[in-house]
């Protein structure tokens, strides 16, 4: 792989392409947040097609991620970049014209699956672009503050286009701006790849998504039965073939993921962060816009207003935490954040249908500043914890690891949270709040589990512990 770019300009180019990616991924990952009601009657939606329409996305992300950025590596990061934004388009496309509710579903995975490419890749092109150190942490407190950008622009930006014509003309701006960043990128953009690409690991890839989608689909399946038929099998199917993805991994000469790396303390501190990540706050701000209209009689635009207070300081806090890269270690900052993020969470105990909305902005504010510190951090560890010329893989571990997390903590809080829920969409506020108070403190448990974990993970010095070269 060549050295990391000394051009500024190309490198900044780099930078803002790679960011408008990931941000506009997370702007079409929270576009039904806004839009559920009117979506799921325009598509003819039960509660169980609504979980679906809701979890699509993350199912196509999580089954994508590290295939793409070992893809990446090895044949093109800018090429698997601009595929993954041409995939974003068709699958945005699609879901524009989804005349029912499992071709809808198909549309949301498939834009998990471009999105996943341009997630993984970004973090592989700006590892490529800015040398370790200072200017590698400010990248990637950009990236980071990226991820808090689209959650807060895109329930807003899809609330406001229902207004002007109904909700699929969210899903057609997806398409036209994915287009954009392909076109941009194509310009923008410099090809880096590893100096010695690996053949293909078909087994792996096929493996991992296949198992990845069966676990994640058992887990959406399982808000409405965790002992019916279909989901038991769904998630004993998805055990059994991430099972064989790891024998498959242990035995391959040219691995998609080598096991080496978990030897790593910061490698495995990462991915422990991640996961909790995805099943603490993730899970529970993410039903914000629902507690707010069922549980506290908001509005649609209350709910999103409310989530804003998450996700802006989300995107703000990436942009000053890099100043913490040279004086705070990065496992410290994982660890800050993720406690932080549960004493945010904590904040949102105690909710009745009576309480004020202002009650929420503590915790929100709080948490939200906190996540922003972790996603500066574990983009940094996901590209620093791996080989150089493996930054796109590093990615697409961590990510992936997140949205498993996420998938699980959503499971739980949804079960919680919405057990006051009837069928026909009514709801008791008073039991759903109970279910709230109940899912907060499952969420918060995640996040301070993980901070425990990530702490006892012993550092060691680079000298001590190189990062391996993975060459078999």
């Amino acid at each position: 792989m060549a050295a990391p770019s000394a051009d500024r300009p190309a490198a900044a180019r780099t930078l803002a392409v790679a960011a408008a990616g990931t941000l506009l991924v997370l702007v079409a990952f929270t576009t039904p947040l806004a839009t559920l009601p009117a979506t799921a009657a325009g598509v003819h939606a039960g509660p169980g097609g609504q979980a679906w329409i809701l979890s699509g996305m993350s199912v196509g992300c999580a089954a994508g991620l590290l295939s793409s950025g070992a893809l990446g590596d090895d044949y093109g990061r800018r090429r698997t970049f601009l595929l993954g934004a041409a995939v974003l388009a068709v699958g945005s496309l699609l879901g524009a014209a989804a005349p029912d509710v499992w071709l809808l579903v198909l549309a949301r995975v498939v834009q998990g699956l471009g999105g996943a490419a341009i997630v993984a890749c970004s973090l592989g092109l700006i590892g490529n672009a800015y040398p370790d150190g200072g200017p590698r942490a400010r990248a990637t407190g950009i990236w980071g503050a990226a991820l808090g950008a689209g959650v807060a622009i895109g329930p807003f930006l899809a609330l406001g286009l229902q207004a002007v014509a109904g909700w699929r003309l969210a899903y057609v701006a997806v398409a036209l701006l994915a287009v954009a960043l392909a076109a941009g990128g194509r310009v923008a953009l410099a090809e880096s790849r590893s100096a010695r690409p690996r053949p293909v690991d078909a087994l792996g890839t096929v493996l991992l998504g296949l198992g990845v989608s069966a676990l994640l689909a058992g887990l959406v399946e399982g808000r409405s039965g965790w002992t019916r038929p279909g989901t038991l099998v769904l998630l004993v199917l998805g055990a059994a073939l991430i099972a064989g993805f790891v024998v498959a991994e242990h035995r391959s000469r040219h691995p998609m993921l080598d096991l080496v790396l978990l030897r790593r303390p910061d490698f495995t501190g990462a991915l422990i962060a991640a996961l909790a990540t995805g099943a603490g706050v993730l899970s529970i701000t993410s039903y914000t816009p629902i507690l707010v209209e069922q549980g506290l009689g908001g509005s649609a635009l209350a709910g999103v207003s409310a989530m804003l207070a998450w996700s802006g300081l989300s995107a703000l806090t990436p942009l000053s935490a890099r100043w913490l890269s040279g004086r705070v270690s990065s496992r410290i900052q994982l660890v800050a954040g993720l406690v932080g993020c549960a004493a945010g969470q904590l904040a949102l105990l105690g909710l009745h249908p009576s309480s004020a909305l202002v009650r929420l902005l503590p915790g929100l504010l709080l948490a939200g500043a906190a996540n922003g510190v972790l996603n500066a951090a574990l983009g940094r560890q996901a590209v620093s914890s791996v080989p150089a010329d493996r930054a796109a893989m590093g990615s697409g571990a961590n990510n992936t690891a997140r949205y498993i997390g996420s998938a699980i903590g959503l499971a739980l809080v949804s079960i919680t949270v919405t057990q006051g829920v009837g069928r026909g969409g009514g709801s008791d506020p008073a039991t759903l709040l109970h279910g709230w108070n109940t899912a907060v403190l499952l969420t918060a448990a995640f996040s301070l589990a993980g901070a425990i974990i990530v702490l006892l993970t012993r550092t060691r010095t680079t000298a001590e512990a190189p990062v391996p070269a993975l060459v078999r």
